[in-house]
């Protein structure tokens, strides 16, 4: 016969087609060894001989002299007749598929199946490759190892899946018949925790004992940062992990850190459980526990973490945070903090005590959940000094900060023609210098989407008429002005303002003459208070007397309003024909614009009240409206008849591409606006003319630096008094204009990707919900009690991914650079002063692949003196995070040192020391 070759084939057995029932049960059962453990056992040395083997149905002689060659003859098939009695059922149906490179050969005589160099065999949902698979029924065992070649070099290790798990011993030895595994040198993976040991011996399905075992949350098992060395474990697959006396290791080295046991759990869900203190001294109030508490995994879709602080001197604070999502529908979290801060001793006379709070809410929407409707909401409010006087938090952009914003809101959208668009919030400022609080609980509004009653029923809209078009807006609000101190009191809600606002704009528009685009339109209002007032004077006190009256009220305003526009293009080329310029041309677009608005005088809604003069010889007559103090104030009493004048440039360069295969100029903007206008009220007595005002701004540098300006020209004049009179600047003796104000902003930022390509932005989403910036101009935000319960194991994966040590440095050194200058200039009564003249910058410099520090700072020229500064150091420890938050100022000095494991199953294995600021005396 031919040589049989099956190093490229599958073989296939199914096993009720078989007689030889007891072997591939055997067989069979010798795979579900591999469905719970995993390690390594004895390697298989490579075996010469002759092998034949025999069943009922074939008689095959296997002829071996080496393992490159082999000789298969079949003789014959025997004739037998069938077994009288009557085989027992098989105990699996499935089908067994197995292959190897160089040979696939049973030994009847040694009761052994070899599978011989990339050998794999698949059953049911597990698969074994390896080396080396042989199987021997007559002891119930199976072994698995590697393969040796002429240099005595292992290769080819076992590898077991089954599912999502994988295994990849050296070798295993089994015994099917007992269940139980012996394995050297065995390797595993449990939720995040790698775990090794040389010797490992496999009781039965469910339980596992290891000898001389050690763990780590490193994904290098061979060679780990750190790990723990155990003599005794005992390991339950997907539940826990039980270990004797324990000693951890750090880079080889054992330390004198270690626990006479310890008990880690094992689950892919979510866990309740204790959160680790950290403890330390303050200066002023004594020594503390912070961030000591309790989590709880309350289902899939929410959790709740319950921290608190205790000082000594009788201090404490309390937070909770909350995460919670719905797949495809919406995501948010939950926190809320208070505090009770005592200073110094009872009976000391600086002795004081305060509370302090805050809420913070954020709610986000997944946009494909629900087209036609929204709802969202960022909330930030509290005690105006919380994160100037928190205890527990690193948060130098929101010490920083002086408001904070909140806003909840839902919108609908109802389809239809026209179609109505209607929304409901609510919304809260708060200043946290002067403690004000500025609220609207609610504001609905509703508009119905434009409707043309002369649009044609084909074609596009032409002409005055078929594009007169109208809309319907109403908004309704409840404001509140408060205090910090009034919040939420009985106070704060008699405070509340009220009213209706309902608008028709009637618009239209046309060409002029081909190149004039003109639009005309009034706009009609009516506004609902449910509250106005009354004045009289009283000659006996000889003061005014307002009072409230409630109930509804409404006045009704409109206007007209026109504008001519039209679009002029300059093009001025440096280029002759046949030249080849590096400056190609200069484009400059102009925008001019003349608007006309008219808006009546409503004196039908002003009252006036009669005063005497202290002589009681003369009267005089006081006008005001009872509209005084609504919510959108009273109608306009002074008729104004206005010409307003806008002119916007905007001046563009072509240049010749440096790449000489690009035919096209490059585009460069000089200036992406150039602004001015000013406006002239045909109706008013004086200081008709209106100041002119400039604003423009531009990028250059690749765009990498922003520029903005703007400034005030006024042509009128200043008295003695400094008081504007009405005389042109010009005939006083000054220029024909006088700069009044100015301003300048730069921001520029620069990075070792900015002349490489590849620059990326990074955002601080912990800064933006604490009502600060999106970057760490003004220091980063670590957030409340370091977060760390919220850490993703699988975000780690990547990051250690990313950040693998290279064998040779050779990598440049990432940097990054944020500069914002801004300088503002008043002059509107003969000041002629810098108001504000600063520089602020951030940067960051990673100096290894792990190490990086970075600064946020400034620097103010007026005052001539460096601003709010933080330093900053972190280093990537692989498996562990160490960082060093320092803020320098002596005013608000204080420093905070962490070093921890960033595994969440070992979280709580951290240092964390604090430095707080010291009371200022």
């Amino acid at each position: 016969m031919a040589i049989q070759k099956p190093s490229h084939t599958f073989t296939k057995i199914h096993l009720k087609a078989l007689r030889t029932n007891n072997f591939y049960i055997l067989f069979a059962l010798s795979f579900t060894v591999f469905i719970n453990t995993s390690g390594f056992a004895q390697d298989i040395p490579k075996s010469e001989g002759k092998v034949s083997p025999n069943t009922e149905q074939d008689s095959v002689t296997v002829q071996i002299d080496n393992l490159e060659k082999l000789e298969v003859s079949e003789v014959g098939q025997d004739s037998t007749l069938q077994d009288s009695v009557k085989p027992k059922p098989n105990l699996l149906a499935s089908t067994v598929t197995y292959k190897a490179t160089d040979y696939t050969s049973f030994n009847s005589k040694e009761q052994k199946l070899y599978l011989y160099n990339e050998a794999e065999v698949y059953f049911e949902d597990m698969e074994l490759k390896a080396g080396v698979i042989v199987i021997d029924y007559s002891k119930n065992e199976v072994y698995a190892g590697r393969i040796k070649d002429s240099a005595g070099v292992y290769s080819q290790r076992p590898s077991f899946k089954q599912g999502e798990n994988l295994v990849e011993p050296d070798s295993i030895r089994f015994n099917f018949k007992t269940e139980k595994a012996l394995i050297f040198k065995s390797s595993t993976e449990q939720q995040g925790m790698q775990i090794y040991a040389p010797i490992t011996k496999k009781e039965n399905d469910s339980v596992i004992f290891l000898y001389k075992g050690r763990f780590t949350t490193s994904s290098d098992i061979e060679n780990p940062e750190y790990y723990f060395q155990a003599n005794k474990i005992k390991l339950v697959p997907g539940k826990k992990i039980v270990v004797g006396l324990t000693n951890m290791v750090i880079a080889d080295v054992p330390t004198p850190i270690g626990l006479p046991f310890a008990f880690f759990p094992l689950t892919k869900k979510q866990t309740s459980g204790v959160l680790i203190p950290s403890f330390g001294e303050n200066s002023s109030r004594g020594y503390f526990l912070q961030n000591a508490g309790y989590y709880f995994a309350i289902n899939d879709y929410v959790d709740l973490a319950v921290l608190g602080d205790y000082y000594t001197n009788g201090s404490y604070g309390l937070r909770m945070e909350s995460n919670y999502a719905l797949r495809y529908k919406f995501t948010g979290n939950l926190g809320f903090r208070y505090e009770n801060l005592i200073d110094s001793e009872r009976g000391f006379p600086d002795y004081s005590k305060s509370t302090i709070y805050n809420i913070r809410w954020t709610h986000s929407q997944d946009g494909n959940s629900s087209p036609n409707s929204r709802f969202a909401a960022s909330v930030n409010l509290g005690s105006s000094k919380y994160y100037q006087e928190s205890i527990n938090q690193v948060n130098a952009p929101s010490f920083l900060n002086n408001t904070m914003a909140s806003s909840v809101s839902y919108s609908k959208t109802f389809q239809g023609d026209p179609q109505v668009n209607m929304s409901v919030a609510a919304t809260h400022t708060q200043n946290t210098n002067t403690g004000d609080i500025s609220m609207t609980l609610p504001t609905i509004q509703a508009s119905v989407s434009r409707i043309y009653p002369f649009e044609p029923k084909t074609g596009s809209k032409k002409g005055i008429i078929e594009n007169i078009n109208f809309q319907y807006n109403v908004r309704a609000e409840n404001r509140i002005q408060t205090t910090d101190s009034l919040f939420f009191k009985k106070e704060m809600w008699e405070q509340a303002q009220n009213g209706i606002n309902q608008s028709i704009p009637l618009t239209t528009n046309f060409k002029v003459l081909k190149y004039l685009s003109v639009s005309a339109g009034t706009n009609y209002n009516e506004t609902w208070t449910f509250k106005t007032v009354n004045k009289l004077y009283d000659d006996t006190t000889d003061e005014v007397i307002t009072s409230d009256i409630s109930g509804f009220a409404a006045y009704r305003t409109y206007n007209f309003n026109t504008s001519v526009g039209t679009t002029l293009y300059g093009m001025f080329d440096f280029e002759k024909e046949g030249e080849d310029r590096k400056i190609k041309a200069l484009r400059h677009v102009m925008r001019p614009s003349v608007s006309y608005t008219i808006n009546p005088s409503f004196n039908q809604y002003y009252d006036t009240y009669e005063v005497i003069s202290a002589d009681g010889l003369t009267t005089e007559q006081v006008e005001y409206s009872k509209f005084e103090g609504s919510l959108y104030g009273a109608p306009n009493k002074n008729y104004s008849n206005t010409l307003g004048f806008t002119l916007g440039n905007n001046i563009e360069m072509k240049v010749r591409d440096k790449d000489s295969t690009v035919a096209e100029p490059k585009k460069i903007k000089l200036l992406d606006n150039l602004n001015f206008s000013t406006g002239y009220d045909l109706a008013a007595d004086s200081l008709n003319l209106s100041p002119v005002r400039i604003s423009g701004s531009t990028q250059i540098l690749k765009d990498k630096m922003a520029i903005n300006f703007g400034a005030i020209l006024n042509p009128y004049a200043l008295d003695n008094n400094n008081d504007l009179v009405d005389t042109w600047n010009i005939n006083n003796g000054g220029s024909l204009f006088r700069l009044t104000s100015a301003n300048m902003s730069v921001n520029y930022t620069i990075s070792n990707t900015t002349f490489t390509g590849g620059e990326t932005e990074e955002s601080n989403q912990e800064n933006l919900r604490s009502g600060g910036r999106d970057d760490d101009l003004f220091g980063r935000s670590q957030g409340y009690a370091d977060s760390s319960f919220y850490a993703n194991d699988d975000e780690l994966d990547d990051e250690e991914e990313d950040k693998s040590p290279s064998a040779l440095y050779t990598n440049p050194m990432p940097w990054s650079l944020r500069l914002v200058y801004a300088v503002n200039y008043s002059n509107s009564q003969r000041e002629n002063e810098i108001s504000s003249n600063s520089l602020m910058f951030s940067g960051d410099v990673e100096l290894s692949p792990r190490w990086k520090v970075g600064a946020s700072s400034g620097y103010d020229f007026k005052n001539k003196g460096f601003t709010y500064t933080s330093l900053r150091f972190e280093r990537d420890l692989l498996s562990w995070r160490m960082s060093l938050n320092w803020l320098p100022d002596p005013d608000i000095s204080q420093w905070n040192f962490f070093i921890g494991i960033k595994s969440n199953l070992l979280k709580d294995l951290k240092y964390d020391k604090r430095k707080q600021s010291d009371k200022q005396l």
